[in-house]
């Protein structure tokens, strides 16, 4: 028998693969920033958003021509979009 997983990979979304990608990333902005607004968390907050979108901007530019080597790059390096986002939110709550 074989296990049951959850994932979306380039077989299942075929050319929208990337439109996939980049429109989960700009969601997740979109709800993190109102979130960030809804519980009046400062500008150090934010700045870790813009450094999160940078990266995101860098996953798209590895990814875009479909290599292996550029998608796992992006895979790889994607930890690094939530130590921004965790940084700009420890930042934001210790500010006076």
């Amino acid at each position: 028998m074989q296990p049951m997983t959850a994932h979306l990979d380039p077989l299942t979304l075929g050319r929208w693969d990337l439109a996939a990608v980049m429109a989960s990333y700009a969601g997740m902005l979109v709800l993190l920033v109102a979130v960030g607004l809804r519980l009046g968390l400062g500008w150090p907050f934010y700045v870790g958003l813009t450094a999160a979108a940078a990266m995101m901007g860098y996953h798209w530019r590895l990814i875009r021509g479909r290599t292996r080597e550029g998608c796992f790059k992006a895979f790889r390096h994607n930890n690094w979009v939530g130590a921004a986002v965790f940084a700009g939110i420890v930042a934001s709550l210790a500010q006076p």
